[in-house]
């Protein structure tokens, strides 16, 4: 029997050859998306099989959150900027106002205002940065105190002064909870209740493949997880259960803020006007006014409608120029968040809690490739009723992330009372100077090593120092001064030493500025 025969294209008739348009290119690219989506989540199921503890339960709605945000990455463009920079518009009137407006308010009910709120501190991060081990929020930053000292004290201070009930909650990540936990015991005795809870903890995701480079939950390092950033906040206080206890308790508001951000503490007014504002303001972030040093912290705009906070990751790079304008835009996040409670509860509930993702790339210890998506709380104001910025005093902005930062709250710049720094009466203006300090004073102990007293800095402007230099004591800093050390060369300023609009540089020899 004969086969059937193939039919032969005419060699005068070549294939014709369509270029594929741009429906046929949107097509192919959801059809890739679906794919990673589909791999993904069967990798994420064989993740939580391997669990073989009493929280695999746990681990399933944490890693459907990851899912989550793994699906909106493909959805997204996050590669290219989120923003049309032609719809930008500044912040409506009255979205954002003076921190002076608030000083008119008469605090007769101080106790019931604070019985109203909690105080969350991100607790999340490591010491690395400045050389220590450990969480960051137990280094020594001033008179041996802590940054968890610091803020212990400042809610005892407030507890005892008021009769209230003001709890520290603190939101740790995996890194930093067993040892957090270590080091809460010793504060038993403390008239301030102490909450903690673990944010969520994502796997790394192979940047070539897309896939989780964790094989297994038990057996893992921890390398091959991340905590996915503060925005996580949301959605690990409800699921740790704490948002409904402190909602039936009566509470009504967090204060949320970095640890290390010491000038970060309660403040009344701002709770008045939360809590007694015609307008019901679910979200309010404090700004501050931009300096040389802030140039590329994010900002508030309006932008489709809504307040949007603004980051330099967003901006098209034809803009970041503009964007680090101190005149066009000029306040900036200082991540110190009044969030009400119920509202936090809704839209986590609602599922129409927004922020912004942010892709981080990272190499592995073993040279893999990896992703990490996150997201920051404050990029979640779109997605709150009445959402506010407060621009607040430059002391209300006083982070800690390297020792040039170190260098300034332990100087006589500022005063210890009661947990709080406060600055000092003496400084003439109320900015604090701007401190760069080479790679020799990166980590806290060659820091304090080339110190013999950390020098007057009331009078300081700006401060460079590079390279082998160390300090005697008395020393005192004023205008701006300039320290460089070349290559082979060191430099010891003398105790007692006055250096004022000075550049020293080879060994030892001072020049007029």
């Amino acid at each position: 029997m004969a086969g059937t025969q193939p039919k032969v294209l005419p060699m005068n008739k070549p294939l014709h050859k369509r270029t594929p348009s741009q429906t046929d290119i949107a097509e192919f690219k959801d059809l890739t998306k679906r794919d990673a989506l589909t791999r993904l989540q069967k990798s994420v199921n064989k993740l939580v099989l391997t669990d073989k503890s009493q929280t695999q339960k746990n681990t399933r709605a944490e890693l459907d959150g990851f899912e989550q945000l793994f699906s909106r990455y493909l959805l997204d463009n996050v590669d290219q900027p989120s923003i049309d920079w032609q719809e930008i518009q500044p912040p409506p009137e009255g979205t954002v106002i003076a921190y002076k407006k608030l000083l008119e308010a008469n605090i007769d009910d101080a106790k019931d205002l604070l019985n109203k709120l909690i105080v969350v501190k991100l607790n999340g991060g490591l010491g690395t940065t400045m050389g220590c081990q450990g969480p960051k929020s137990v280094i020594s930053v001033r008179s041996g105190l802590t940054f968890l000292d610091l803020n212990i004290q400042q809610l005892e201070q407030l507890n005892r002064t008021y009769g209230c009930d003001v709890p520290l909650v603190l939101m740790n990540s995996f890194n930093t909870h067993d040892e957090t936990e270590k080091v809460l015991q010793k504060y038993s005795h403390v008239s301030v209740k102490i909450y903690n809870f673990n944010q969520s903890k994502y796997p790394r995701l192979d940047r070539e493949t897309l896939l989780p480079v964790a094989t297994s939950i038990e057996g893992s390092e921890n390398e091959c997880w991340y905590p996915p950033g503060h925005g996580d906040i949301y959605q690990a206080f409800y699921q740790s259960g704490l948002l409904d206890q402190f909602i039936e308790q009566g509470k009504e508001y967090m204060f949320l803020s970095n640890i290390d951000n010491l000038g970060a503490t309660v403040d009344l007014y701002i709770l008045k006007h939360l809590l007694t504002d015609q307008t019901k303001h679910e979200f309010v972030m404090e700004v501050t006014d931009k300096t040389r040093a802030d140039v590329k912290g994010g900002t508030l705009i309006e932008y489709q409608n809504k307040l949007r906070l603004l980051e330099i990751a967003q901006v098209p790079k034809e803009n970041v120029d503009e964007f680090k304008s101190v005149s066009k835009f000029r306040i900036f996040n200082t991540n110190n968040l009044w969030i009400n409670l119920q509202a936090i509860k809704r839209v986590v509930e609602d599922k129409t809690l927004h922020m912004e993702i942010i892709v981080n790339n990272k190499t592995m210890e073993k040279g893999v490739n990896v992703i990490q998506l996150e997201t920051a709380s404050g990029a979640a104001i779109q997605s709150f009723e009445g959402a506010q910025g407060i621009n607040v005093p430059r002391r209300r902005f006083l982070p800690v992330k390297t020792t040039s930062d170190l260098l300034l709250v332990m100087s006589n710049l500022f005063t210890l009372n009661r947990g709080n720094l406060v600055m000092n009466s003496q400084r003439s203006f109320p900015s604090v100077p701007l401190v760069k300090l080479g790679t020799s004073f990166i980590k806290v102990k060659d820091f304090l090593s080339r110190f013999q007293s950390i020098p007057d800095c009331l009078e300081l402007d700006s401060l460079t120092v590079s390279g082998d230099v160390t300090f005697g004591k008395g020393v005192s800093l004023r205008g701006t001064v300039i320290i460089i050390a070349n290559h082979g060369d060191r430099i010891d300023v003398p105790p007692g030493a006055i250096l004022e609009n000075k550049i020293v540089s080879g060994n030892l020899r001072i020049l007029e500025h």
